[in-house]
């Protein structure tokens, strides 16, 4: 469970500074501040971040499962 909450976190950071790296650079504040006024696609800015971080670990996840289980056998 750990282990899969550090990844969790780190596709959420990868993610975060992937796309809005010159926002992370120039106002990191401001930014921050301004997070509920965004969004994308449709979901509200305050959760977009961790629904994106979800989907890509959902993603990130089925691989690594499977992966794991044939490992076991």
């Amino acid at each position: 469970m750990k282990k899969e909450l550090l990844v969790y976190i780190g596709i959420f950071l990868f993610l975060a500074i992937g796309m809005h790296f010159k926002q992370w650079i120039d106002h990191p504040i401001d930014h921050l501040i301004n997070l509920p006024h965004g969004g994308a696609f449709g979901v509200p800015g305050t959760l977009h971040p961790f629904v994106f971080s979800l989907i890509v670990y959902l993603i990130v996840w089925l691989p690594r499962s499977i992966f794991k289980k044939k490992s076991k056998d």
